[in-house]
Formats: C-alpha cells, structure tokens, sequence
C-alpha cells in the first residue's frame, strides 16, 4: 500500500511542526512520498515565506537594494535547520537565488523558491530522495500544466525509489523556466504525485480536522463531516467552500483515489474522507452548507415567453457579447431570471440591457441588487422527504424572505437566494434545522 502525503504551510511554519511532520511519516511505513509547501505563519502577525520572497523580488525587479529581505528569508530557514539539528548548508541555493533575482528569473520562479528549499530541508530530515519538482512536473509553451506528459514522466522517476520528497507549487515549461500553479497550489502537486504513483490514499495535512459542514466564521465549532464525495465537494467549492480547489482534485479522481484531509496538530483525529461514491450513510441530511455574497438578478419579462422558441438564448447571448457569465436562470411561464456576479455586472448593466431588448424584445426588465447564493448540498437529501420543506421552514422562522430558489435533477443541492444582509442568518438557520437540533 503507498500513501502520498501533502504537508500545508502551517504544518512546516518552523522546527517543532517539522518535527511533528516527521513523527507522523515515520509512523506509518505506507507513507512514502511527500509533498511540501513553504513555511506559513508562525504566529498571527508573521509573514509567509511566499509573500517574504515575493517582496524580495520586487525589490530586485525594480533595481532596488534586497540583501536585507533575502537575509530575512535565509534565517528562517536557518532557524528551521537548526532546530532540527541537521548539518547542511543553505549557502549555495541562497547564492543561486540571489544570482537569478539580479537576473530578473520571473516571480514564478522567486515564489517556487519556499517550497524547494522547504523540500531539500525535509528530504535531509526524512533520509528520503529529494526531486525538483521542475524535473517532472511540465507546462507547454503557453504555460499550461501538460497532464499527459508530466504522469509519463513523473511515474517513470518514481518507479525507482521506495521514498521521494516532491517540492508543491510548481514545474517547468520544457525551456526550464520555473511555472507556478495559478490556482491550488501544492495540493495540485500532491494530487499528481499520488496519480503517477498510483496511491492507494492520497493525505492532505493541513491545521484542521478535516472538511467542515459550514463555515466556522459563521457557525461555532461546526461540525466535521466524516465522508464527502468528489460531486458534492464540488458542488461546495462552487459557492466558496475553501478546502480543495477542483484543480486539485481531477488528478486522484480521474484514478479513484480516495483523499483524506487531516490535522498535523491532531494526528489521532481520523479526518474527512473525499470518495468517488459511498454506501455509507451520511451522518445528517446534509453534508454541507457554503454560499457567497454579491449577486444581482437580472428579471425578465415577456408574456408567452415559455412558447418563444431560441427566447433563452437570445437573453443570454446579450450577457455573452459583454463577457459576463451566469450563475443560475430560474425560470417561470412568463419570466426569466438571471443570476450574475454584482461587481463584473454592474458597469454593462445598461449594455446589457440595451442588448437584450434588441435581440429578446422583451415587455419588462428589472434588476434588484445585494443577493447572496447559499448551497445545501448532500447526496442524503435524494432519499429524504421534506427537506425542501425544512430548509424554507427554518427560513421563515428566522424572518428571512427567499428571493429564488433552484435545484438540480440530481437531488443533490438546492441552491437559495436571499438578501446579502441575511447571508448568515440564513446559513445559520439551516445548519440549526438540519445538524444542531440532531445532534
């Protein structure tokens, strides 16, 4: 059996996490390939070591003096080494490093810099073998990530070795020129490596105890959710649940390998388990509540609409030739409403709507602003009768009014609008419904 295990900033922040990092590999002899991020925060007020070597950069960049910056960035890893006793040196990275700043290397290549130095420290401290994420993770010429490729190669370089530390965050295009991922991170890292190695568990470590039911700057303490599957962690992530992006999950999912979310700081708790599919109960009706803020509903009107063929698409060719996209369209025999983000609507609105009533001719536009889209996803609801009911019941308990309501011929979500000012007292009132009052 072979577990990749990825490891977040907060879990590598200074010596005493890596310690505990160590501990939990070594604690389990399926764990054997390792993905590192950079050093996070070591208190609230402290800096990452992305943004420090960011900084760093931009002084280089602009000609500036940056000695003391980079100066900073070496003695944390110092600090690192030293309180984990080990005896190498940092001094010829750090002149490599210097040397390519000057040069003007590109900030993808200053931001990788975290996680390849945290790499090399943690293959010493493991005894693992320690590979340059550039070396086997690949983007084209147009800087896009070359699934294909990279599998081919990363697995053939694996294929050797009992245990290897992959550096997160980056590859190279086929020149050698260090690329970032725009979106994910390492976890996208540890999600390829646990594809190319064909993992029977891919485990992301992180600061908390697996994947939370809603927000817990919403919510007190909210509850874990056990097991989650890939559908519905994207059903989440579509409304802000910050836990994987879906970048980071396509890898494992196209294999079948399950992902489990766990706290370095809490070892012993079992965590959330991403699955392809389940015949294990959920714990409750739901298994998760996200939502955002900052929608507007663009309502259209048009008696007879619902027999108008190619009507649908008319509207939202007029939203299509000024570059926005929609969220939802609910629809009703006479009306249809569009659903977009507030901040890239507001200065086309009077494009668009000049456009629709060109191509749609419609009887009545209105737009009513300050909207929030909550989900209340889980793949429990399908079997359970009344849940529609509970959820509006609880919402109009708590005197909150439901602007719009939709949900998917799957069962698997429903999605509810409301005003941004009840977006909490909403997501509070469901969470209560559906997990406080079960408990």
């Amino acid at each position: 059996m072979r577990k990749v295990v990825k490891f977040g900033g907060s879990s590598l922040a200074n010596a005493d996490q890596f310690k505990k990092v160590g501990d939990i590999i070594h604690a389990d002899e399926e764990r054997k390939f390792v993905v590192p991020s950079a050093p996070g925060k070591r208190y609230a007020d402290d800096t990452k070591v992305t943004d420090m070597l960011y900084e760093c950069y931009d002084l280089a960049e602009e000609g500036g003096d940056f000695g003391k910056q980079l100066k900073a960035i070496k003695e944390r890893y110092q600090e690192i080494i030293d309180g984990l006793a080990l005896k190498i040196s940092m001094e010829e990275e750090f002149k490599t490093i210097e040397k390519n700043f000057k040069n003007k290397a590109g900030r993808d290549y200053a931001a990788s810099r975290g996680e390849y130095l945290n790499g090399i420290i943690m293959a010493a401290y493991l005894g693992f073998e320690f590979i340059d994420a550039a070396t086997v993770i690949l983007f084209d010429e147009k800087g896009e990530y070359d699934a294909q490729k990279t599998n081919e190669l990363m697995r053939e370089r694996l294929a050797s070795l009992e245990a290897a530390v992959i550096p997160g965050f980056y590859g190279a295009r086929a020149d050698g020129t260090v690329k970032t991922f725009s979106r994910g991170g390492s976890d996208i890292t540890g999600s390829i490596v646990a594809r190319a190695v064909k993992a029977d568990v891919y485990e992301n470590w992180t600061d908390v105890s697996g994947v939370l039911v809603a927000d817990p700057r919403i919510i007190y303490k909210p509850e874990t959710i056990e097991t989650i599957t890939y559908r519905e962690l994207r059903e989440l992530a579509y409304m802000g649940f910050n836990v994987l992006h879906e970048d980071a999950i396509f890898p494992v999912r196209s294999e079948g390998i399950p992902i489990n979310i766990r706290n370095t700081n809490d070892p012993q708790a079992e965590g959330t388990w991403i699955v392809e599919s389940t015949c294990q109960k959920p714990k409750y009706v739901i298994t998760g509540i996200a939502g955002k803020r900052g929608f507007c509903a663009v309502n259209i009107e048009k008696d007879l609409m619902n027999s108008e063929i190619g009507f649908g698409r008319k509207v939202l060719q007029a939203f299509e030739e000024n570059g926005i996209s929609f969220e939802h369209v609910p629809s009703g025999i006479d009306t249809m409403t569009v659903f977009v983000h507030q901040d890239e609507f507001m200065h086309k609105e009077q494009k668009v709507v000049s456009g629709i009533h060109r191509i749609a001719d419609p009887d009545a536009i209105d737009i009513e602003a300050d909207l929030a889209l909550i989900a209340v996803v889980g793949r429990g609801m399908k079997s359970t009768r009344g849940t529609a009911g509970r959820i509006f019941s609880a919402l109009a308990h708590a005197n909150v009014n439901v602007k719009m309501i939709d949900q998917g011929s799957s069962e698997l979500n429903i999605i509810i609008g409301v005003a941004n000012a009840d977006f909490e007292t909403a997501i509070k009132a469901i969470y209560d419904i559906f997990v406080l009052y079960q408990l």
